[in-house]
């Protein structure tokens, strides 16, 4: 597999330029970012998020991270909750099981974004596949999260 065609076909519309760096097979982000020796905090992941009313949601946060899904409920007034993995897997046809693009838009998704990754220099995107990373500057970064709201959601797993 290669760049998912979704995101791939998004990123050339907004005209979002790229570096893709390439690395051995992995099974995580967190792996990815250590294959590709790449800080932990610099990789943005996508977790899926659905409400009791079926509204899904995605989530951006830096890989090294866990999400807090009440700071995240009580900053929307929601009842977010992780979306089954089957489900995931169904909507993100076009990437291998964990490889989600954190890039909302691109799937016609709602995103919230942790703040963490607004201070970054370069963020790094899973492309759809276990072997490619995209480097993103951060004003092109700012493009792709520019519908998103932006509140602070995740808490470090590692330091």
């Amino acid at each position: 597999m290669t760049i998912s065609s979704r995101l791939d076909s998004y990123l050339t519309a907004q005209n979002i330029s790229f570096q893709v760096i390439e690395h051995d097979h992995s099974a995580s982000s967190i792996g990815s970012a250590i294959m590709a020796k790449i800080p932990l905090n610099q990789i943005a992941k996508a977790v899926i998020l659905k409400d009791h009313e079926d509204r899904k949601l995605m989530a951006v946060l830096p890989a090294k991270n866990k999400i807090n899904l009440s700071a995240i409920n009580d900053e929307l007034m929601g009842s977010y909750n992780l979306l089954k993995e089957k489900e995931v897997y169904r909507m993100f046809s076009d990437c291998e099981h964990g490889a989600i693009p954190p890039v909302g838009d691109a799937f016609n998704m709602h995103m919230i974004c942790d703040e963490l990754l607004d201070q970054l220099d370069y963020v790094y995107l899973e492309a759809g596949d276990h072997r490619k990373l995209l480097r993103i500057n951060h004003e092109d970064f700012e493009t792709i999260a520019a519908n998103s709201k932006h509140l602070r959601f995740s808490s470090e797993i590692f330091h």
